[in-house]
């Protein structure tokens, strides 16, 4: 939609072609990307002139100068609801989310669960002048599985933990695991002797669940009393969960646990 050709360009960059590992560079070329695509979005027509893009092009186009670009097709509803994780949860990305009416999701994938982010978010909306309840405009990310009792869910969930840990600890999306233990997530067996993070560790930051429906409807609605501006959950079943399960589990949200909610 949006080249990053040298056209596109108002001056070329040294690293054309490659990852630029300059953080701060980094952030700013992301922070015109996004700023170009909101406006292609939220505008019939549009044009951008910033430190890193001039779009359109200054250059002829078909014997004439074009001025103002359109974006084919155009979303449907506008504004466009834009969602990212919390991540990092800095002073600046939290005033960036909150100048673009982006709004963030909490635990799950690659954003960390955790009190911060949720008080930074709100706190960045302060400082542009907007009073937002705890939670508004947030989503909380849980892992979940469902069985009759507690420990039969821990059972059956701890393998598709450990998938999900395999996965992604090289990648850096499982939170406060360390080289050495990330070393230790390949091998059969040992990874309570290297201190790799176990299901029960991530249970009690919230990130995770195992136990009943009704346990679950119990710890929806702690949270839904901590953050009272809240009107999002995302309930995600871990990597490596048989289709089948998924099903089952879903099934199981919307008749024993969604009724405890509706009309919120």
């Amino acid at each position: 939609m949006f080249g990053v050709g040298r056209g596109y360009h108002t001056r070329e960059v040294e690293t054309f072609g490659s990852p630029i590992i300059d953080q701060n560079a980094n952030r700013e070329l992301f922070e015109e990307q996004v700023e170009i695509i909101f406006k292609a979005f939220n505008n019939e027509r549009f044009s951008h002139k910033g430190k890193h893009y001039t779009l359109p092009p200054e250059v002829p186009y078909r014997g004439y100068q074009l001025k103002e670009l359109t974006l084919v097709p155009r979303p449907v509803h506008t504004p466009v609801e834009t969602w990212q994780p919390i991540v990092s949860a800095t002073p600046r990305a939290m005033d960036f989310m909150i100048r673009h009416g982006i709004k963030g999701a909490v635990g799950g994938g690659a954003a960390t669960m955790a009190e911060g982010p949720i008080h930074a978010y709100r706190d960045a909306a302060g400082r542009a002048g907007q009073h937002l309840e705890l939670g508004e405009n947030l989503t909380v990310g849980i892992f979940f599985h469902l069985a009759k009792t507690r420990e039969q869910a821990i059972a059956e969930m701890t393998p598709w933990y450990e998938e999900h840990v395999k996965m992604f600890a090289p990648l850096g999306f499982v939170p406060g695991i360390t080289p050495d233990q990330v070393k230790a997530t390949p091998r059969r067996g040992g990874w309570a002797e290297a201190g790799v993070p176990s299901l029960d560790h991530f249970m009690k930051t919230g990130a995770w669940f195992a136990g009943t429906p009704d346990e679950l409807t119990a710890y929806l609605k702690v949270l839904e009393q901590r953050y009272p501006g809240m009107r999002h959950i995302n309930l995600s079943t871990s990597m490596g969960t048989p289709k089948a399960r998924m099903l089952e589990q879903f099934q199981w949200v919307s008749e024993d646990v969604m009724p405890h909610f509706r009309g919120n």
